[in-house]
């Protein structure tokens, strides 16, 4: 529904990094006091860290306050990774690469010092600097308090992976899904893309989805392109641009959300965007987001 975001109550304070855009946040959260599991089993203590990088990536650094472990997901520059594991005084003590992209593994080797282990895309290892452990879709890693699983999400590269952790609700989705979008195919093909994201699609509802990128805004004008009569996504995009206005990020984003907005998670179920994009009565799921990326890559 349209209040899934509610039930997750981040506190955004102002970070003094070296960039210092209107965007420079960080989101700290803590499933103790924000609900994101409605149930009774005990669920650890996390805090997640979000700050800009470069022109328009976000670095992430997850920490578990139990062990000390900090991991940092992808690392488009090491500046800013050091001076917030500084400013809160976290050691860091694992790299989670999801792909082989420079704007995501630039600051791998400078930030790699004794302790630090580095995980990546077994598919592009060759391509991961300083890597130390390889996997693959279905491995399951175990962090300090916290167990990630690793899915695979080839299509924007071969390789791609992305780090689910479902004790926590929280899924760092790389370039594979964005807020009302997804990367663009640079290597994969519409049918593994199309795998990745359903598989993404079936995760909870309540999934919280850190994604590397401020793009909401230009994939929501997509999106308003082919599915106009989408009143969810109508909603969603007057919040976005309320955001975007006061330089708040609309990352992250919430599973349960996307579903009823992204138009890449909706070619299957949208007549209106199937219309919109020139989909036939013989063509494929799978060749419907083929379209849909498309029709995005030439908007």
């Amino acid at each position: 529904n349209r209040h899934l975001a509610s039930r997750f109550s981040a506190v955004f304070t102002v970070l003094s990094t070296t960039q210092s855009p209107a965007w420079a946040l960080q989101s700290v959260v803590s499933n103790s006091s924000c609900g994101l599991r409605m149930s009774s089993t005990s669920v650890p203590k996390f805090e997640v860290a979000q700050f800009p990088c470069r022109s328009d990536n976000y670095g992430f650094l997850l920490h578990d306050p139990v062990t000390g472990n900090t991991c940092a997901i992808d690392t488009p520059c090491a500046t800013s990774y050091k001076k917030v594991l500084e400013e809160k005084g976290w050691q860091l003590t694992h790299i989670l690469n999801t792909h082989r992209h420079y704007d995501h593994v630039e600051g791998n080797l400078e930030l790699k010092t004794e302790g630090v282990t580095i995980i990546g895309p077994k598919n592009e290892r060759k391509e991961i600097p300083g890597i130390d452990t390889k996997v693959g879709g279905g491995e399951e890693l175990e962090l300090g308090s916290f167990k990630a699983q690793v899915l695979e999400a080839g299509g924007h590269t071969d390789g791609h992976v992305a780090f689910y952790f479902p004790d926590l609700s929280v899924l760092f989705a790389g370039d594979c899904l964005f807020s009302l979008g997804c990367g663009k195919m640079f290597e994969g093909t519409p049918t593994q893309f199309w795998s990745s994201l359903e598989r993404l699609r079936s995760l909870p509802d309540d999934t919280m989805i850190y994604c590397a990128h401020e793009y909401t805004e230009s994939n929501g004008k997509f999106a308003l392109s082919v599915e106009p009569n989408n009143q969810d996504l109508i909603d969603r995009m007057a919040v976005v641009k309320q955001k975007r206005e006061r330089g708040v990020p609309t990352v992250p984003t919430v599973l349960g959300e996307e579903k009823m907005a992204n138009p890449f998670l909706r070619g299957d179920i949208s007549a209106e965007i199937q219309q919109n994009v020139g989909v036939t009565a013989t063509d494929s799921p799978a060749e419907v987001f083929g379209k849909i990326r498309r029709a995005k890559d030439n908007f």
